[in-house]
């Protein structure tokens, strides 16, 4: 029997993530940040000077995947790259001066377009989402 799309959970998730992503690559492009860019200048913000791989893990991504995005942000002036002394083959990202000028504008835009998807959801219909959602992450990412 097939599965009518709007009671398929993965159809839903997906249509609302297109839909915000959209709302917060148009915010993101006025500001010259690509959309692969985004996730990593969020990590950096949190915490400067991590490795490849840390962003890799964090955020999700393969290691080649990762290569192109800081490629992308070197060449365009968000982040600079130091040497590990105790091992040549891994270096440090951090933020320059470029990007640390943007960090309240990217951050403000993503705020504002999560402000803008639950506009219409009563602050306790919010933190039941987030709830749900923390628990649809859970079930997904721990197999319980």
């Amino acid at each position: 029997m097939a599965i009518r799309r709007i009671d398929s959970l993965g159809y839903q998730l997906g249509v609302v993530t297109r839909a915000y992503d959209r709302r917060l690559m148009a915010a993101l492009a006025a500001l010259g940040v690509a959309p692969g860019q985004f996730p990593a200048l969020m990590m950096l913000y949190e915490k400067d000077g991590l490795t490849q791989a840390d962003l890799c893990r964090r955020i999700g991504v393969e290691q080649p995947t990762m290569a192109n995005t800081l490629k992308r942000m070197e060449r365009d002036g968000l982040i600079r790259r130091s040497d590990d002394d105790g091992d040549k083959r891994r270096s440090f990202i951090h933020l320059t001066d470029k990007a640390r000028a943007i960090q309240a504008d990217v951050v403000g835009a993503a705020r504002n377009v999560g402000a803008s998807a639950v506009r219409k959801l009563s602050p306790g219909e919010q933190d039941h989402l987030f709830a749900l959602l923390a628990k649809l992450n859970d079930n997904l990412t721990t197999g319980e």
